[in-house]
């Protein structure tokens, strides 16, 4: 149903001489398009700074296909936000109490090889305080362009607030324990147990509000799970979802883990990385399935998330055989290391949507009437 401004403008055009306003048609699609129906552009690994200069040059020389897969970089998240990017992916370490990760042995092993000192990247005690952490590998790979997990939490929830309205904003979150191998002295790190999860809800909830989140208990609502939730009666609508972030989490292992105590996820904040099916399904990570899994998922209702490139391989070659592929998936959140405004130094591969639109109507299941520039217009 039409509201009543919307209908009297509609009455009134033909004697203005005008065709209705935009943003009259603009509140039209958000009324009948859900957020499943949509389709963005998320940046894979969002934080990555990149390597520090003595350690990327050590790992060139010493291991240069573990170089070559590391050799990129992404700029602040507000800038990211500002280019069109509506997903970020923050990798996080737990540190329950502090200090775990202030001691690095990447630099010794940069001293060691009789390369210059990298520089110190945090200087105000970011790594000495409680709370989780946010980096790529541990040890190595840890410069990230926000510290710790609720600076960068901050930063996305200033830009949202600087731009009410915007469409939402999907935040992967991986939940990162392992040691990558026994040959170097890694710091091992803290295993992410319920409790842990609580804290991670903590952090998100100490910055975000719940009027500014969708969590999986505001989709589930009335219906006993949330897959039967978001099979029957669907996702919120954009209206309903304008200027909010929803938390994804990345890795399956951990879903039994976070959804111990909170069955369903009740009460919990991001929504498990299921199966479909599941009482928790809503979400599903599908990185390497094909178009028609894809397909067949995104027409069932699910919200997909799948990558267009990894490990700069496509990025080096201008290979958009696989961009191209999940662009017409249906997959709602496409993530790049070449997101826009990111274009690859070495080809100019990147990933933007046709028209240079920051959402675009869903080429799987958007409803008739969707028009891309009513969703949040161009960059």
């Amino acid at each position: 149903m039409l509201h009543r401004s919307m209908t009297a403008v509609i009455a009134l055009a033909p004697l203005l001489g005008a065709a209705v306003p935009a943003a009259m048609a603009a509140q039209a699609s958000d009324a009948s398009v859900r957020i499943n129906q949509i389709q963005v552009i998320g940046s894979h690994n969002s934080y990555h700074a990149g390597l520090l200069p003595g350690i990327g040059k050590l790992l060139a020389e010493k291991n240069p296909e573990v170089f070559r897969e590391l050799d990129y970089s992404h700029p602040s998240l507000e800038v990211q936000l500002d280019h069109g990017v509506r997903q970020i992916e923050l990798d996080i370490y737990a540190d329950s109490k502090g200090g775990l990760y202030a001691h690095p042995f990447g630099p010794k092993m940069v001293a060691d090889a009789g390369l210059p000192a990298d520089p110190a990247p945090y200087s105000h005690g970011e790594m000495l305080q409680p709370g989780f952490k946010v980096m790529h590998v541990q040890d190595i790979d840890y410069v990230s362009n926000c510290q710790p997990f609720v600076a960068c939490l901050r930063v996305v929830r200033q830009w949202s607030q600087s731009h009410p309205g915007h469409a939402p904003i999907f935040i992967l979150v991986e939940t990162e324990q392992d040691v990558p191998d026994d040959k170097l002295p890694w710091t091992r790190p803290e295993a992410f147990t319920p409790q842990v999860f609580d804290s991670l809800d903590a952090e998100i909830r100490s910055v975000f509000s719940w009027d500014e989140l969708i969590t999986p208990d505001q989709v589930r609502g009335s219906y006993a799970t949330l897959n039967e939730a978001i099979l029957q009666h669907g996702w919120p609508t954009l209206r309903e979802a304008r200027g909010k972030v929803i938390f994804l989490m990345d890795q399956k292992p951990v879903g039994p883990v976070y959804l111990q105590g909170h069955a369903g996820l009740r009460g919990r904040v991001l929504f498990t990385n299921s199966d479909p099916g599941a009482p928790d399904a809503a979400f599903v990570e599908q990185n390497e399935s094909s178009a028609e899994q894809i397909d067949t998922l995104v027409r069932q209702g699910y919200l997909v998330r799948t990558r267009s490139d990894a490990d700069t391989v496509e990025a080096r070659t201008n290979d958009t055989r696989r961009r191209d592929e999940v662009m017409q998936s249906g997959a709602q959140v496409i993530s790049s290391d070449y997101p826009p405004g990111e274009p690859s130094r070495w080809t100019k591969y990147s990933v933007v949507f046709p028209g240079d639109v920051v959402v675009r109507c869903n080429p799987v299941n958007a409803p008739a009437g969707c028009v891309d520039s009513e969703l949040e217009g161009h960059r």
